[in-house]
């Protein structure tokens, strides 16, 4: 028998809780805790509600400082981003996946 977790609705989640996102802004990080609940927002015409999942705050751990080796590994991952893989330009622009190439490139396809 697995263990379930409680679900709220959107925007009612109980004090303590809050979602990835919201603990970055708060400068923390779930830390390895498990998650301990989710909200649910629906969606119309019978898609599948949203999922977001909720980590205990007061167990959340500061974000690890950024270093220069994370900072320059985090710049060359963006940068090979924004390279077309048809021309091989740089698109100034992070390339959308769902074109596979700048959109020049994209457009003459």
């Amino acid at each position: 028998m697995s263990a379930t977790i409680p679900t709220y609705p959107w925007h009612l989640a109980p004090e303590g809780l809050a979602t990835r996102r919201q603990l970055r802004a708060l400068g923390l990080r779930p830390g390895g805790q498990p998650v301990v609940a989710e909200l649910q927002r629906p969606r119309r015409r019978g898609r599948p509600p949203l999922v977001g999942y909720l980590y205990r705050v007061d167990q959340a751990k500061p974000v690890r400082p950024m270093t220069e080796g994370r900072s320059r590994s985090l710049a060359a991952a963006l940068r090979a981003r924004r390279i077309c893989p048809q021309c091989r330009r740089d698109a100034g622009y992070c390339i959308p996946r769902s074109l596979g190439a700048c959109v020049p490139c994209a457009d003459n396809h």
